[in-house]
Formats: C-alpha cells, structure tokens, sequence
C-alpha cells in the first residue's frame, strides 16, 4: 500500500462503499477483503481509499447471490474460471425468479387498537416475518426425548428482552442456537421468559402473517403477550405441555458464559451450505470433516501443524473438504480454509439442523480446536449463530444409536 494513501475506520469505508461494518468484519475474518492496517493495541481496522473499488464489486456480487467461494473466483481466479462462475448463476438465478416473486408478498395492513396500560412492563416491537424467522431458526435446537425428560428447562425456547435487543435461544446441550432482533423500538427493564417449544411454533405461524408485532412482558403476570393492533397472543410461561415443570428461566443454561469462554479461533472454513448439508445428511453415525488432514489419523490430528499456504483468502481449486464415514462413500466439495489443516467430527444430528436453520449459499465455520464448540454462522445473517459440539467417532455412534432406539420405542 502507498503510504500517503488515504485510510479510513470502518465506519467511514463502510458508508463509502454500502457496506455494514459487521459484513466488512466478516470479509476480514474470511480473507476476502482484508484492511490495509490494524492497529495492534486496539484492534482498529483501517481501509484504504484504493480498497473501495473491490470492496463495490464484492457488494454487488454477494447483492447477485453468488456464493463467497464463486466471488473469490470472480475476484482472483482466472478469467474462463470467472465467466463459467458467472454464466453458472445467471442460470441458476433465471430458474429462481419465480419463485423469488413468490416470496415477495404484501403484507395486510394491521387494524389499529388500544388497550389497557398495565404499569410495569417491558415491551420492543419488531417486524412479523423477522420474529417468525428468528423462532424457526432456533426451535431446531430445543432438547427432546431423554434430554428433555432429565432437564424439561430445555424443552424451552428461551426469550430474552435486554440491552435494546430481543433475543432467542434454544439448546439441547450438543447444539446452542441463538438469534439476535433489533427492535425498532425498546422500553422497559431486562425481561427472562420460557416458553414451550411447540407454543414458539404455532406464535411462528401466526406472527409471519403480521407487519409489527409488539412483544410485552406484563409486570403483573409471568409469560409473554404479543400484539398485532388489537389481535392478541398470550402465552404463559413454561413447557406449555405435560408436568408445569421447568418454567424457571433463571434455571437455563447462561449462554453468554459459552460466548465469552470461547478461545481464539484457529482455523476458519467457508463451504457451500445445501451442499454441506446434503454431503452429512443420512449418514449412520460421526462425520469427519477433514481439510488438509490425512483420512484415517485420528481426531484431531494435524490441528496444530501451520498451513504453509498461508492466511489469505484466494481461490485456491486445491482446497477440498472431504466428508466421510457414516456408512457412506466420501463427498469431496470445494472450500476455503485459512488457518492450519484439521480433521473434525460432528454426528450428523447435531451438525444437520445447524446448517437447516442457516441462511445464504455459504456457511462459515470457525474452529478453536476438535473437542471444543464451532462456531456456524453466514455472512447474509449475522445476528443468527449456531455453537455445535464436535464428537469423538464412538460418542458420535452411541448417540446415533441411542436416537434410533429411542425413535423405535
């Protein structure tokens, strides 16, 4: 970089090019759009002036659907390679324009209402769809079966209203989901409600049909009330099913303590989602992910020896990830690494849902080590994070088999 070139903080490059300072962040951590300087004291990220016409292509390409790992090629890769990428999703996308359009549909306009002011209460308002979206994406985590009989809290979605935010959070214990809104409007002291998974479900189905939602927690009563004008949904607090047990929220697991204890990342891998999925799914027991590594060492293996390629995000037709074992022949598939090579095995139970609930053609895995969290996460939704526990290959078969067993019954 030319030193008398102009630097700007993220805030400022951010506005210059239309991007959020979370997505430039994450472009940082992928190595796809790395600033020209950090400041090692304080971790300030500063951009150069010259950065911003790449930045604008990366923009429009991910604002056209590509994938991360096809931006790189069109950014990096040789020029056929970028055309093929490019020809690929122009027709990938025609075939989708229909049902895009579907999607697309008005929303009824809300009957406006008033109501009865009960004193002390906390309430934020947020859209329909982004509340039914956020319960969705975690409900897939809620415990079930045996986990659920021993710990019935965790048949529970958790709603937390704090600090501005309402967030959503489920765990089984393997898995831990959580989702982030921020409402357009917050008012109130810090809140903590359970409610039963199949209660979270059925608000789901009816907060997509609403434009705004207000969430209460009432001061006089336990549970949550959400409102749409005059319509109103009252939910109490607890399973909502079977024993009145496990309706204790300061009884569910801190979340916050899983976060704040993660160790720093080590290795970073960028695949293609469905793909992912589709590669895991109906597999009889663990799955290793393994990059770099050789099949057959043992977990872990090769986690703390240096990739000599280097950090940098490029695209590299080299990088393959191999999913294996399960009773299936392996899947090799594209991806970007950037830290040492590794060998990592999740039961394909856990690892599934994670990648469901994701959005956006690319999933981001961030991993510390093969016996701690993994962190699942996209660049299209940054305020939806999954943490899976990876397994050892017998654990990962007992409890395959136990969910057959218990399936069975």
């Amino acid at each position: 970089m030319d030193d008398t070139e102009e630097l700007l903080t993220i805030g400022a490059f951010a506005r210059r090019v239309g991007l959020a300072p979370s997505a430039l962040r994450f472009y940082d951590d992928c190595g796809v759009l790395r600033p020209a300087r950090v400041d090692t004291v304080t971790g300030y990220r500063r951009y150069g002036a010259g950065q911003a016409a790449r930045a604008v292509k990366l923009r429009q390409l991910r604002a056209a659907g590509l994938p991360l790992m096809d931006v790189a090629v069109v950014l990096d890769g040789p020029a056929e390679a970028a055309r093929d990428v490019l020809r690929t999703h122009l027709e990938r996308t025609r075939r989708t324009a229909d049902e895009a359009r579907a999607v697309v549909e008005g929303f009824l306009q809300e009957a406006a209402g008033t109501r009865e002011n009960p004193g002390s209460r906390t309430r934020a308002w947020v859209g329909g769809a982004e509340l039914a979206s956020a319960v969705r994406q975690v409900a897939p985590a809620v415990a079930t079966g045996e986990v659920r009989e021993q710990f019935p809290v965790l048949g529970c979605v958790l709603l937390e209203l704090a600090e501005g935010e309402v967030r959503w959070v489920a765990t089984d214990r393997y898995r831990l989901a959580a989702r982030v809104l921020r409402p357009t409007a917050f008012e109130g002291g810090p809140r903590r409600v359970l409610i039963g998974a199949a209660q979270a479900r059925d608000l789901a189905e009816w907060a997509v049909r609403q434009m705004t939602i207000e969430v209460e927690c009432p001061g006089d009563t336990a549970g949550v009330r959400l409102w749409s004008g005059a319509d109103c949904r009252e939910v109490p607090e607890g399973p909502g099913e079977g024993p009145a047990r496990g309706g204790d929220p300061g009884g569910f697991p801190d979340y916050r303590l899983l976060m704040a204890g993660l160790e720093a990342v080590r290795c970073r891998l960028i695949v293609d989602r469905v793909g992912l999925r589709d590669a895991v799914a109906g597999r009889a027991g663990a799955v290793s992910l393994s990059v770099g590594a050789v099949h057959g060492e043992p977990d872990g293996a090769g986690a703390a020896d240096p990739d000599t390629a280097g950090d940098a995000m490029r695209y590299e037709p080299g990088q393959v990830l191999e999913v294996a074992g399960g009773g299936r022949e392996p899947v090799r598939m594209r991806t970007v690494r950037t830290g040492p090579r590794l060998r990592i095995a999740f039961d394909p139970a856990v690892l599934v849902p994670a990648l469901e609930a994701g959005v956006g053609p690319d999933v981001l895995l961030e991993i510390t080590s093969a016996d701690r969290p993994v962190v699942v996460r996209s660049a299209d939704q940054g305020s939806f994070t999954t943490w899976v526990m990876p397994v050892r290959m017998c654990a990962a078969a007992d409890r395959a088999g136990a969910a057959r067993t218990e399936s069975e019954r």
